[in-house]
């Protein structure tokens, strides 16, 4: 039986560690949005929000990366999709919506010192990651008339603030083989 499962959420809500928490217990190859672009914006010189900021003005990056996950829906195996939109290019897969308190949110992305993310203070991270997801929403409303906030898209919803990383893994588990 294959595994895939789509994981979208709130920045900072701890998607990218369930899905390596999740990677390791099924064996499931991960794709993750973010670290692509989070590779391609240090290619370019320049910090992951102004990358979406950049993206705004270029869809090519983005229909890239669309047309990449969108090919894993007709494709065998166990994936994790760690992406904005992969509910929406891949519907073979349950989706799941991580939420979180903005706070909260902001203090883990502080915490985990990301080298793109140097952020002096709990408050500037906040900041950069309520403009990163301004800019996301607006693209993906824009591009594929999409709301990503919109929690009607999303096969289950879990909200973070107060589960632990393997705790919400567990809960995606329960909820996949529901």
């Amino acid at each position: 039986m294959d595994f895939k499962i789509s994981i979208a959420g709130d920045l900072g809500s701890g998607k990218s560690t369930v899905a390596d928490i999740l990677s390791k217990k099924f064996g499931a190859e991960i794709i993750s949005g973010g670290r692509i672009q989070r590779d391609l914006a240090s290619k370019m010189g320049i910090t992951i929000e102004q990358f979406n900021i950049f993206m705004e003005n270029d869809r090519s990056y983005d229909k890239k990366l669309d047309d990449h996950l969108a090919s894993y829906d007709s494709v065998g195996g166990n994936f994790i999709f760690d992406s904005r939109m992969s509910w929406f290019f891949i519907p073979s897969a349950k989706s799941f919506y991580l939420k979180s308190d903005p706070l909260v949110a902001a203090k883990r992305v502080f915490e985990a010192s990301r080298k793109d993310e140097g952020f002096s203070s709990v408050e500037e991270a906040q900041k950069s990651l309520s403009s990163r997801r301004e800019s996301e929403a607006k693209r993906y409303k824009e591009y594929y008339g999409q709301d990503i906030l919109d929690m009607s898209n999303y096969d289950f919803v879990i909200d973070t603030t107060h589960l632990s990383p393997e705790e919400v893994a567990k809960k995606i588990e329960e909820c996949y083989f529901k």
